[in-house]
This record gives structure tokens, C-alpha cells and sequence, in this order.
């Protein structure tokens, strides 16, 4: 309290100068009681209205917009200005800490790969990261302080909200219709509640793929395992003359080789998705592949279709020889499965203006529908199952293409319609297409290569 004591001790020194004073100047005028009063009055005035000015100006400060400084005044308004000031400054730098740590929180949510939403107690929206906008199809600065289950109209998650129990996920249809969103829904504070939605599309169609993919490798490997068990059974308990007894050893023998088939398209699958990218500094000459891949059909087709092909000498492909080998060739051999007798195949090479190139396969066959050639590349997809099964096809030899395609940065195009015929390019980039490879091997022939087949009737 020595403030105090001060302005005691200040107004008693001015009342007593005040009145010494008064006592002086009313002696002269004989009312010394009145000059002695009066100047003490005088006196204590002048410091209460000093102090009283002092106040007001810091009460004018303080109920402004506290900006400025405090006015710099000595004394107890002085050091009381001080002390407010620096209080606030002290709130605000600590005000500024909260801001910029919010802010930071708010950008680690919002950067986030999942939708974050938070909601109050009345399940209302209080903020959400652009993610959670679309996978709810939110607008933030619109929809906040709106009801989230009046804009999330689906009934598996306002079911799920409504619930209480929110130990597992809820699994919906996003409001888009497209995409599949897994929501963890946490409770914090006093009722607020924290939603966390992902995007589950890619992983629901990959389970799904997988459990096709177990179910069509079970069911083609059970089909032929059945033949074989019920021509063993037959053979144990029958008595089968010579000849019944070759005939069903050729049907077990094609069993076995198409279980063969199954499992080697199985092995290179999965070699395929397993490996490394092939270098794209490994060079495979056009002429010798096509050579290759085209006695490979010739001996398939039995003679039965008119086989050629064409391609400039000095060609050359990046990547592995072996896996382009496979790529034609599959495109090849559908082409023989599907191809009626007497019909043509070509194999064809297509440079590009862009520095690129596409291998073609153009057939006679029967055509394949419009619907069909967004799926024809998916394992086990057959457009006309018992057919491919006949001519001894997996189902999986254009999807072995895709993936080798994939592997070399191409892609592959079809182009076919019912009755005329389909036409299968693998399209390659630029760095991986080379004309006049030195350390090539030469193609003997001249300039064209020219493979062909007689068509013979049956």
C-alpha cells in the first residue's frame, strides 16, 4: 500500500503549502483562517484533479480499441497503464501461440489422405478437410453449422451415428453412387464427435477380384480334375476293351494338359506381377521375335488358316524377349482358337509419327461385341466360355498381355464388332521403339519378312 501512502503524504504536503500559503496572503488582508483554508483547498484540488486527469486518460485508453500504448504517465496511473498493458500484450502473444498451433493442427488435418469431419453435440458441422468434403459432398463455408445427417442422406451411416456403439466401421455408398467409404465415427469432449471416412473403392474391388480369382481357379482346375477322376473310376471298375481304353486315355491326357496350360498361365501371372520392370536398354530384334511367335501359330493352326505377317528390317523392341514372346504370341493363338478354317491372320508392325509403335493382330474371326471389350483383358473373362474351353484357351492369355504391356509402358487396343473380325495392337512408347539397332542381328530376306500358311479344308 505505499501508493497509497503517497498520495496521503501528497495531498497532506499540498494542503499544508496551500495553506502556509494562505495564511501569507491573508495576513497581509488581516482573514488569515480563510487564506489558510483556502489555499489548502486550492492545493488538494490541484493533485485530486491531476490524478482525476491522469485517470481519465487511461480509462479512455482502455476503453478503446487498446491498440496504442498506454499513456506513459508517472506515478500510480503511470505504472497501473504499464501493468495492463503488458498483461494484455502477454494475452495476446499467447492468443497468437493458440492460433498458429490450431492453424497447424487444422493443416495436418487437412492434409490428411482421409476425410476428417468434426461434429458438435447437436450433430452439427463444425469444421471438415476437403477430403470429408468429397466424400460427403460437403461445401465447408456453406454446410457449416448445418445438421450433417440432413446433407449425408444415407441411412446405413445416420443408423450407425444414431447408435451409440461405434467400436466398428460402417461401410456405404458415398452420396456420388460411385465410390465405397469406410466411417470411424469417435467421441470426444463434452458430446463432440470426430468422423473419419476413407475410400475403400480400389480395396473392395481388388477383394472382389481376388475372390473371383479363387473361385475361377478352383472351378477350372475342379472341372478337368472330375474328367480325370471319373475316366480312373471307369477304368478301375469297367472292363474296357483296347480301343475304349485309348480313347479315354486321350481325353485323360487332354485334362492333364489343360490343368498343364492352367497352371504355367498361373506361374507366368504371377512372375509378371512379382518382377522388376524389364530394362529398357535390352533390345529384342522385331524379325527374329515375329519369326518365332508366327511358328508358333503356324503349328497351332495345323495349316488351317492363311498366317502372314510383315515388318521392316532393323526394328528393334526394349524389354525382355521372352515376355514379348508371350504377348504375341497369346494374340496369336486366340486368333487360331477363334478364327474359323480358311480365315486370314496378319501380324502386323505399325510405326507411329510420335517415335512409337504398335504390333498388330488382325483376324477373320467372328467378332467380338461392343460390351464385351472393356472386360476381355480380366482373368478368366471369356465371351463365349464353352468355346474357349473346347479350343483349349485358360482365359487368362490377354490378361497376361495387359500385364506385359503394363511392364513396358504400352498399352494395348482393341478394335473388333460381331462378324468382322478383331484387330488386337500392343501399342509401345517411344523409348522403347529403336530402328537400325547397331549390334542387332541381321534378318536374312531383304526388307520384308514374309510368313505364310496354306489354308487347307477339313
Amino acid at each position: 500500500m505505499s501508493w497509497v501512502a503517497t498520495r496521503v503524504l501528497a495531498v497532506l504536503g499540498a494542503g499544508g503549502a496551500g495553506a502556509l500559503a494562505g495564511l501569507l496572503v491573508g495576513g497581509l488582508n488581516d482573514l488569515p483562517r480563510v487564506g489558510a483554508v483556502a489555499g489548502a483547498v486550492l492545493a488538494i484540488g490541484a493533485v485530486v484533479g491531476r490524478d482525476a486527469w491522469r485517470g481519465r486518460r487511461l480509462l479512455k485508453w482502455l476503453r478503446g480499441s487498446l491498440d496504442g500504448s498506454a499513456p506513459r504517465d508517472a506515478g500510480f496511473w503511470g505504472e497501473v497503464g504499464y501493468r495492463v498493458e503488458k498483461g494484455l500484450k502477454a494475452r495476446e502473444r499467447r492468443a497468437e501461440a493458440e492460433r498458429e498451433r490450431l492453424a497447424q493442427f487444422l493443416s495436418a488435418m487437412e492434409a490428411s489422405p482421409n476425410g476428417v469431419l468434426l461434429i458438435d453435440a447437436d450433430e452439427q458441422i463444425d469444421w471438415c478437410n476437403s477430403v470429408a468434403a468429397l466424400h460427403f459432398d460437403l461445401q465447408p463455408d456453406r454446410d457449416r453449422r448445418q445438421r450433417v445427417t440432413n446433407l449425408v442422406r444415407s441411412p446405413a451411416f445416420k443408423a450407425h451415428l444414431d447408435a451409440g456403439r461405434w467400436q466398428e466401421p460402417v461401410v456405404f455408398v458415398a452420396p456420388d453412387g460411385h465410390t465405397t467409404l469406410s466411417v470411424v465415427v469417435r467421441q470426444y469432449g463434452d458430446g463432440l464427435k470426430l468422423v473419419l471416412s476413407q475410400d475403400i473403392t480400389e480395396r473392395e474391388r481388388h477383394e472382389a477380384m481376388r475372390r473371383d480369382f479363387v473361385a475361377n481357379v478352383s472351378h477350372e482346375i475342379r472341372s478337368p480334375l472330375t474328367v480325370l477322376s471319373g475316366f480312373v473310376e471307369s477304368m478301375a471298375t469297367l472292363p474296357l476293351d483296347a480301343a475304349e481304353r485309348q480313347r479315354v486315355l486321350a481325353l485323360m491326357g487332354q485334362q492333364t494338359e489343360r490343368m498343364k496350360t492352367l497352371v504355367a498361365d498361373l506361374l507366368t501371372l504371377a512372375q509378371l506381377e512379382g518382377s522388376p520392370r524389364p530394362a529398357p536398354d535390352r533390345w529384342v530384334a522385331l524379325p527374329a521375335l515375329f519369326e518365332q511367335a508366327l511358328a508358333d501359330a503356324r503349328a497351332l493352326s495345323g495349316g488351317h488358316h492363311h498366317v502372314s505377317a510383315t515388318v521392316v528390317d532393323g526394328w528393334a523392341l526394349a524389354g525382355s524377349e521372352s515376355e514379348l514372346l508371350s504377348a504375341v504370341g497369346n494374340l496369336l493363338s486366340n486368333a487360331v482358337r477363334y478364327t474359323p478354317d480358311g480365315g486370314r491372320i496378319r501380324l502386323n508392325w505399325l510405326p507411329r509419327a510420335d517415335g512409337g509403335g504398335a504390333v498388330e493382330v488382325v483376324d477373320t474371326g467372328p467378332g467380338i461385341a461392343r460390351e464385351h471389350l472393356p472386360r476381355l483383358t480380366e482373368r478368366f473373362y471369356r465371351v463365349d466360355g464353352s468355346r474357349s474351353r473346347e479350343t483349349g484357351g485358360t482365359g487368362l492369355g490377354l490378361s497376361i498381355v495387359k500385364h506385359v504391356m503394363q511392364r513396358h509402358g504400352g498399352a494395348i487396343e482393341v478394335d473388333s464388332a460381331p462378324g468382322a473380325g478383331s484387330t488386337f495392337r500392343l501399342v509401345f512408347p517411344p523409348a522403347r521403339v529403336r530402328r537400325d539397332a547397331p549390334g542387332l542381328p541381321p534378318v536374312q530376306g531383304g526388307p520384308m519378312l514374309n510368313v505364310a500358311g496354306d489354308a487347307t479344308a477339313r
